[in-house]
């Protein structure tokens, strides 16, 4: 048996935690929207269950993953974050989602900023790259307000899409929570 551990990640307004089988219903609600459809959607609920133990394997197999994301003034699951990595991928990715209601107040930028820093610090994943698709403009405004640059045209499971490279971590200072 392998055993691991998903660490949790404070920032300001989030809790970075370890996907949990009660998030089934919020992630259920999102991929069943049309909203899902540039992060692998729509799923039904047993494609979201699927979903939800790769991201456990994920961190099993790799030592990162996707963490859930929870508003720490309410408790409430607003969507994940994290490191990805499939086979055949050049390198692993940073990627999030929030859920619609968390949209529009800086927890994206909190989230993949935590989890950068995170990676940088403690997984040796320093200077990684997010592939976005052409259509989300809303991701990419914020990997730009992440300081990340377009790279190159790249494909993502078999659609096209831009990588989007972010600087690398200044890991002389701390943020909280990292």
């Amino acid at each position: 048996m392998t055993t691991f551990t998903i660490p949790t990640v404070e920032s300001n307004r989030l809790v970075l935690r370890a996907p949990h089988k009660d998030d089934l219903p919020a992630m259920t609600k999102f991929f069943g929207t049309d909203r899902s459809h540039m992060v692998g959607g729509p799923k039904d609920e047993i494609g979201c269950w699927d979903s939800l133990v790769k991201r456990l394997g994920h961190w099993a197999l790799n030592g990162f993953g996707l963490w859930h994301l929870t508003e720490k003034s309410s408790g409430e699951f607003v969507g994940w974050a994290g490191m990805i990595y499939a086979p055949g991928w050049a390198e692993p990715e940073l990627g999030w989602t929030l859920m619609e209601q968390a949209e529009g107040k800086g927890l994206g930028f909190e989230a993949a900023q935590a989890a950068r820093d995170y990676a940088a610090r403690h997984q040796g994943l320093n200077g990684v790259m997010s592939y976005i698709a052409h259509a989300n403009d809303r991701s990419r405004a914020l990997a730009e307000r992440l300081g990340a640059t377009y790279e190159c045209e790249a494909e993502l499971l078999g659609k096209k899409a831009q990588m989007w490279r972010h600087p690398k971590s200044d890991l002389t200072t701390e943020r909280a929570g990292q």
